[in-house]
């Protein structure tokens, strides 16, 4: 808390991503509002023997645009891009290592897997006939998910607060929610947060298909991920890292910081029902969006815009869809609903940040993104998912859902910001 007894109020000053349709924000933007898909072919492994063979890579993507090459050597792929998208999100809220008190700033990024291919790559040194004296000295510092976080610490040198979180999908959404609520109490006066993944590596792919997560639609890759649409048949695996700058509303205000939202509210359950499925009727999301709302003091007529977790699973959406309609009623018909997914796969890990960003932007420029490849309507997901072309949208008020393995569920509730 505050001197004066009261949570503070928070604000986002500053973002940045890496992502399969773009390395900086604009460019990301503009290819979400023209609906440009980042899914093709595999590149980065032989997939001949796999049944999903593409996935939306990120294309184009230098690490030494972002730090030297000895720097880039010692990190797997998801710590690299949350360095990256922690110098795009700080250059963009105006601060450098040199005009903030680092005791007063904190870090926190999550990842929902760390480093995947780290590990498959030194388990093929251990068993091969080099053997275990061949493994890397960064192989452990390389692969933890907390790396990333402390990483970027480092660079900086902050001091505040500093951690990671990990729950599966829902992971930086945890991540923003917990800087939410360190800066409210008076616990940091910014935080760096979001999340990192890099899960397009053989047993990434390979393990998700071995559980039938995703989809296999290999003839037409940027076809497959196809949100709420009747012919669904799993998630594209996508990967990258989003990052926002959270901050005091009085710190940031002093600074004459630019605004882009503010933080209204969190909205933290669990299922409690299966590994991989969420609950019936999406109570568990009922119970995570109800819950933002009341944190943010509004009610649900008052919210315009849903950015969905939208995986394009054929439970997960129908589920998503009926929570919606529970917590909305009538209302859940007027509101603008779209999937980010569709266009850029599932992030993992990295999902709620980049969505976080994704619903802040729709604030900031009252425009909502299409859900791409909506062609065939199914009757259990019937509301306005904004099909295939982006709309103008006054949005006020806008929830990020997130929904992770293990039955973890995080919306943030995001509004525009009013002195």
């Amino acid at each position: 808390m505050s001197f004066n007894g009261q949570a503070r109020r928070v604000v986002v000053t500053g973002m940045g991503v890496v992502t399969p349709v773009g390395l900086s924000l604009d460019e990301f933007w503009q290819n979400l509002l023209a609906g440009k898909s980042g899914a093709a072919p595999i590149t980065y492994f032989d997939t001949s023997g796999y049944d999903t063979k593409f996935a939306c890579e990120l294309k184009g993507f230098n690490p030494l645009k972002y730090m030297d090459r000895k720097l880039a050597q010692r990190c797997d792929p998801f710590t690299q891009y949350a360095l990256a998208a922690a110098e795009i999100a700080l250059n963009d809220a105006g601060l450098t290592a040199n005009n903030m008190d680092k005791e007063r700033v904190g870090v926190i990024v999550g990842s929902g897997i760390g480093g995947m291919g780290t590990y498959h790559k030194q388990q093929e040194l251990l068993w091969s006939e080099k053997g275990p004296h061949r493994i890397s000295p960064f192989f452990i510092p390389m692969m933890i998910a907390d790396m990333a976080a402390g990483r970027i610490s480092m660079r900086y040198g902050l001091k505040g607060p500093n951690y990671a979180t990990t729950s599966a999908c829902a992971t930086s959404s945890h991540s923003v929610g917990d800087s939410f609520i360190l800066i409210q109490r008076g616990d940091a006066d910014i935080m760096v947060t979001g999340g990192s993944e890099a899960g397009i590596c053989p047993m990434g792919i390979g393990g998700f298909n071995a559980m039938k997560a995703l989809s296999t639609r290999n003839d037409s890759p940027q076809k497959a991920s196809r949100p709420f649409d009747a012919g669904r048949d799993g998630f594209v695996m996508g990967e990258g890292a989003g990052i926002l700058i959270l901050e005091s509303l009085e710190h940031a205000t002093k600074r004459a910081a630019k605004i882009y939202a503010e933080v209204g509210g969190i909205g933290f359950t669990a299922d409690a029902h299966h590994i991989t499925e969420p609950a019936p009727g999406g109570e568990g999301a009922v119970r995570s969006m109800r819950t933002a709302i009341k944190d943010a003091g509004i009610g649900v007529d008052e919210v315009d815009y849903i950015n969905t977790h939208g995986t394009s699973t054929p439970v997960g959406d129908k589920s998503e869809t009926a929570a919606i309609k529970t917590v909305f009623g009538d209302r859940a018909y007027k509101l603008a609903i779209n999937s980010t997914k569709s266009m850029i796969g599932h992030l993992l890990g990295a999902a709620g940040a980049v969505e976080a960003v994704v619903t802040i932007l729709s604030i900031y420029h009252n425009k909502v993104h299409p859900t791409i490849n909506y062609e065939t309507p199914d009757p259990e997901c019937d509301l306005n998912y904004i099909p295939n072309k982006a709309q103008d949208w006054k949005v006020e008020v806008a929830i990020s859902n997130t929904f992770g393995f293990g039955g973890h569920n995080a919306s943030i509730l995001f509004k525009k910001y009013r002195q």
